[in-house]
């Protein structure tokens, strides 16, 4: 038996689960970049993302393209939304200290998670994908006659999961040129550089600092509406998107979006593709001894910068 379609096809699965990991772990890099905070509900905002694209698109009815598609704006909004008064309400009021911060978001964890149990449900819901052609996968093989297309019995994709990789590069392209290119992503990495100095030029660093809490979870639900018609939404769902995303954030750097980036694709791809042949436990496992190696020979991450 060829292999080779096979990989191919795992690599599909794992361009899709690092597309959805991008979006998750920027949102999470970007808040500690900006805020230096660790943001411990990050996968809550994740689920929440997940349970509001099932409310919205169950109860709008009608084609499924058309409830997915709000869906796409109503949940990060939603969630961004929520985010930003949980800053303003707690993180605030604990003057954004690191340790204090990490206990104020377990606790913020615990609180979204019991209050989507009593609300939602303990039930997985799926959502309906808005197109779900499927697609041949071709593969390019030799024979006498030299090369040939030709397309192995039964291995195909969707072209949902190809579209989720697209709106997925079409965002964080979206993210970086924010930070790149505009005055409010000039705004937020002077924050970053020197709070106490941005506050001397006059910038409403509290307003940032909630603004950034808000697009960080905005991200994170953005992310769970794409992969919600391939996973369904459930209110335990957070916790693999957590934990993916503080491994993809270390071995990048700490508040570094091309290496969050960089990151993601090697975490999401060798996820993919360990899953398939082998097991999703064994993915994980690896992912842990990576973040071990980087911690050892690179503390910094693939593109931190080293502290004095």
């Amino acid at each position: 038996m060829e292999l080779g379609p096979y990989i191919l096809l795992a690599t599909l699965e794992g361009a899709v689960t690092a597309a959805v990991l991008a979006l998750t772990a920027v949102g999470l890099s970007l808040v500690f970049g900006v805020m230096r905070v660790v943001n411990i509900a990050h996968g809550e905002f994740f689920m929440l993302g997940a349970v509001i694209a099932w409310y919205v698109a169950h109860s709008l009815g009608g084609p499924a393209a058309l409830g997915f598609l709000a869906a796409l704006i109503i949940a990060p909004l939603v969630v961004g939304a929520i985010a930003m008064a949980a800053d303003m309400t707690i993180l605030k009021r604990l003057d954004y200290d690191p340790e204090r911060t990490i206990v104020a978001t377990i606790g913020l964890l615990y609180i979204i998670q019991q209050v989507t149990l009593m609300t939602y449900g303990p039930e997985a819901r799926p959502v309906e994908a808005p197109f779900d052609r499927r697609i041949a996968i071709p593969w390019l093989a030799w024979d006498e006659n030299g090369p040939q297309w030709y397309f192995p019995w039964g291995l195909s994709t969707t072209a949902y999961k190809l579209s989720v990789i697209g709106a997925a590069a079409l965002v964080l392209a979206g993210v970086w040129a924010m930070m790149a290119r505009s005055h409010l992503g000039l705004v937020m990495r002077a924050t970053q550089a020197d709070r106490d100095m941005a506050l001397a030029f006059g910038i409403p660093v509290e307003r940032v600092y909630a603004l950034v809490f808000g697009i960080g979870a905005g991200l994170a639900a953005l992310a769970a509406v794409l992969i919600v018609p391939i996973q369904q939404a459930h209110y335990l769902m957070g916790a693999d998107p957590l934990l993916l995303s503080f491994i993809v954030v270390i071995i990048g750097g700490l508040g570094s979006l091309p290496g969050t980036v960089l990151a993601a694709v090697i975490i999401g791809l060798s996820d993919g593709i360990i899953s398939v042949f082998f097991s999703p436990t064994l993915a994980k496992i690896l992912a842990t001894l990576l973040v071990a190696l980087v911690l050892v020979f690179r503390p910094q991450g693939l593109f931190g910068s080293r502290t004095a």
